[in-house]
Order: C-alpha cells, then structure tokens, then sequence
C-alpha cells in the first residue's frame, strides 16, 4: 500500500473512545492513589490519546488485598467447578458477542491489524470456553492397595495469583492467564502492559454482567518496574505467571526468589524455521512469511530465521523476497492491511536499529526502513536479510518486528546446529515430505513446542513454553490447571495401621 498517509487528522478513531483510565479494584474504578498517570500513544500517529492511572505500591497493596479478601472470605474459591464453569461460559459468551468492538479498540491501541485482532478477541472467548469445560470434565488421582489404603488427590486453589501480560495481542493474552487462573477457584491481580491498557479496561464490566464476585478480578495499570516490580514482591502473591522479554523474566525470577513463588514464565524467541529440499516450496512460503510478519513480527513464536537447505536456496530467496515486497503495510483499521504500525516509538526505534545492523551482517533483499507513504507513526516495510551468518546478531537476537534472517545449510546435521545455536528455545518449525527425518528433527531441536509442515496452529490442550532463554514452566491444558492449584495427598487406613513400634523395649528391674 502506498502514498497512504495516516495522520492524527486522517486517523479513524473509534467511537466512544476513552480520553482516561483507572484501576479497578474490589469492583470500583478508581485512581491511583498518588494521582500520578502515564500518557498512551497512537501507534499509527504517536499522538497521545489518553491517559492511565499510574499504579504504585499503594495501589498493588490495595488491590492485593481486595483479591485476598475475596480468596478469604469470598465464595468465588469454594463454589463447585459447575457453577464457575458456568460464569467462564458467560464470560466467552459476552467476549464472542463484543468481538467487533474489542478487536477495533485492540487495534486502535496496539497498531495490530483489525483482521487480526478480530482473531484475537475471538481466541480469548475460546480460552475461556476452554478452561470452562476443562474444570468440570477434570478428574484426580487415587490409587487404592485393596483392604489397607486409599491415597486421593484434592486439587485447591493457592491464592492471589498475579497477572502480568504483555502488549502484543494483549486481551487474548490476558484472558490465557486469566481464564484458568479463575476456572481454578483463585482470584487475580492483573498488570497489563503500560503500551497498550485499553483493552484490559473492558473486563471489568464484561466480569461484572458475568456474575463474577466482587474482587475476584482486580486490575492496577502502571509501569512494569512500578506496579509490576510491586506485585511481584507482594508477599500475599504466592503466584506469577508472566510474559514478556526474557530480561525482565531474569529480574522477576530473581524478585521472587526470597519469596519462593510459583512462577510461569513465557519469554522471548528466535525460533527457526528449517526448510529441506524436498519441502513444498509454495507452501513453505506462504508458512514462513505469515510466520514472520502477521501480528507486525511482535509474536514471541516467531520463525525469525529461516534455514533453508542449499539445493533451493536461490530459488527460495528470490521468491520469499518477491512475496514479502507485497505484504500489504497499511492503517491498522484498514481490512486490507497485513502489517500495521508497531505498538511504540520506543519499540519502532529499537527494530529500525536492528534493520541497520543487518544491513552490515546480511544482504537486503527486501523492505529495509519506513515503507513510502507513511512520513509518521511506527511502520516498518517488511524486511528480509539473505545469506546471514550465525554469529551475526539478527541471528542470535529477539528483534521481535517485521524482519527475518535467512541462512543456507547442506546437511541435517547443520540444520540442527543452526535451529540449535541460539539462547533461546521456544517454537520450531519444520518443512519436509520425509516424515522419519521430521521425526527425529522434533526430538532433537531444542524448543519447547515444534510444528511439522504446519503453521503455528494451537491446540489448547497441549503444553505451552520454551525451554533455555524461553521461559520457565508451561502452561495451556492440564499444566495450567496444575500450576494454578495445590494438589494436596491424602491417605486413609482401611485397616488396622501397620505401624513400627518404638518405646516398648523391656525394661530392666531396678
């Protein structure tokens, strides 16, 4: 798309857009209790449009103990799994019928394109649905040793768990926390990202009409290493479940440390995407492209570097270039758009000093800097760099926007060298008609999921996480149930106790 010019004058705002926002906390709306607020921007002009409460250890503490009052005392914990199943099914119900409206705010507030982030609203209903049924068809351990003991598992809540979710694809991310966070009985303290606190706004009163008890849900907007750093050192939080960079999952991790918290931490990414020879070329293209560059490149699962065996490497660099020069940038509204504007300055900036330093370490075949037509906000051209070695720092580092590195190799055993050596493991994927090698490639690669000549399609059931640099633990399907409960054992005697006896040796005469 070019000559298309998106100014704060051309810009088509939503309707009834908020110029403000506050915490909610124990069911109210409020401010911060120093009265401090941040500015949010346009991602597609960089004009401020509204401003959010700026939340601080003051506010963490109150919003902390709303939710562990409601985990106290509140019924939300003790109610049966039917009955919180059926406020999760509401709360998709509502999420599903609002899915135009969310996914207008959600691109408005994070450059995402409006097609996209109708998926992404529609993706978090369907968490919710998810855990919503998976709660009332879960079932628990018990082993029995006929006519001496029965051995059973209660499933508990653990308490207040903390939320802290990143800007990209941010309401479908909140509710894959959220979702079983509450199906588990526990009641939350979001943090949402300070780039993009719109959409988290709206839960609050799509939780309110669901039925959903009054501070179960509590929500405090604000910095990371402010309200973020403040949640994560509660001492009433025994839970974090986070996502976001892997440097700051370092300082979470060591945060927590003193106080022994459960921690889920999905970090950042470099994952390849290796295509042999014998792969479907077309296919494989269209894979990779969309792998790269939908959601803007800010995707954690991102297939960022693409290893392609030697024998179609020409060929498969001449075309991927030629289709990604007609990724279609454009308004984040625009239904035609494929690559919006991404969410920040602060991030445009750091993806643009990327894009140079890979103009050192590979050659340009495609994009390269602001595509024509868009003088202001945070638009990259898609961006490809060919023939990259693997020392060079695209390569080996999260750039986490629009630009991909691709790099040869002749055997197998170089293509796993390469998958392999980077810092991170999260997402694999692999293109090959040979199924035993595609096999073997998926136990050997280091990452925490792999996909076989298939895009990064979700099955909700499975695992979740990275592995290295990528995160800490795994969440989705039983492991988020897992994670949000205590699993406490409990043994009972149906005879009578086999015990040792101590204290009765004979006693000698005095």
């Amino acid at each position: 798309m070019t000559d298309t010019f998106v100014t704060a004058a051309t810009r088509r705002v939503p309707e009834g857009l908020p110029t403000s926002i506050r915490h909610y906390i124990d069911g109210a709306f409020v401010d911060s209790v120093g009265g401090g607020t941040f500015e949010v921007l346009d991602p597609a002009t960089n004009e401020p449009y509204l401003s959010a409460a700026a939340g601080k250890q003051a506010d963490v503490d109150a919003a902390v103990a709303a939710a562990r009052r409601a985990f106290t005392d509140g019924a939300w914990p003790r109610l049966r799994a039917r009955d919180r199943s059926r406020v999760l099914h509401r709360i998709a119900d509502i999420v599903e019928s609002r899915d135009a409206r969310l996914a207008e705010l959600e691109s408005f507030d994070s450059g995402l394109p409006i097609t996209q982030a109708l998926g992404q609203a529609r993706r978090a209903a369907e968490n919710f649905r998810f855990f919503a049924d998976l709660i009332v068809a879960q079932v628990d351990d018990a082993f029995k040793v006929p006519g001496r003991q029965i051995n059973y598992v209660n499933r508990k809540p653990i308490g207040v768990a903390g939320l802290i979710t990143p800007w990209n694809t941010p309401f479908m991310l909140e509710s894959w926390k959220l979702a079983p966070a509450l199906a588990t009985g526990n009641t939350v303290v979001l943090k949402p990202a300070e780039f993009t606190p719109l959409s988290a706004q709206l839960w609050a009163g799509i939780f309110e009409e669901a039925g959903l008890p009054q501070g179960v849900f509590n929500l405090v907007n604000g910095l990371g290493e402010e309200a973020g750093d403040a949640l994560v050192k509660h001492p009433d939080v025994p839970l974090i479940s986070f996502t976001g960079e892997s440097r700051t999952g370092q300082i979470i991790f060591g945060n927590a440390a003193p106080y022994l918290k459960g921690l889920s931490m999905e970090l950042g990414g470099k994952s390849p995407a290796i295509v042999f020879a014998d792969a479907d070329l077309a296919t494989a293209i269209d894979a990779t492209i969309f792998g790269v560059f939908s959601l803007n490149g800010e995707r954690c699962t991102a297939g960022s570097r693409i290893l392609v065996q030697r024998e179609i490497y020409d060929e498969f660099v001449e075309r991927y270039a030629a289709q990604a020069s007609r990724v279609v940038v454009g308004d984040p509204q625009d239904p035609k758009t494929e690559v919006g504007a991404l969410v920040h300055p602060e991030h445009y900036e750091k993806v643009m000093r990327y894009i140079e330093i890979g103009k050192t370490e590979g050659r340009l075949v495609a994009g390269g800097g602001r595509p024509e037509g868009f003088p202001t906000g945070n638009y990259v051209a898609p961006t490809v760099f060919a023939d990259v070695r693997p020392e060079a720092r695209i390569f080996q580092e999260e750039i986490f926007g629009p630009v991909v590195a691709i790099t040869p190799f002749d055997t197998d055993e170089e293509a796993l060298a390469l998958a392999n050596g980077v810092k991170y493991g999260l997402a694999a994927y692999v293109w090959t008609t040979d199924l035993t090698r595609a096999h073997n490639f998926a136990q050997s690669i280091e990452a925490g999921m792999v996909w076989l000549n298939s895009n990064n399609e979700r099955d909700l059931r499975t695992p979740f996480g990275g592995v290295k640099a990528s995160g800490l633990g795994h969440e989705g399907g039983y492991r988020s149930i897992d994670f949000y409960t205590h699993q406490q054992a409990v043994h009972v005697s149906l005879g009578k106790p086999h015990n040792p006896t101590f204290g009765k040796a004979a006693t000698s005469a005095h």
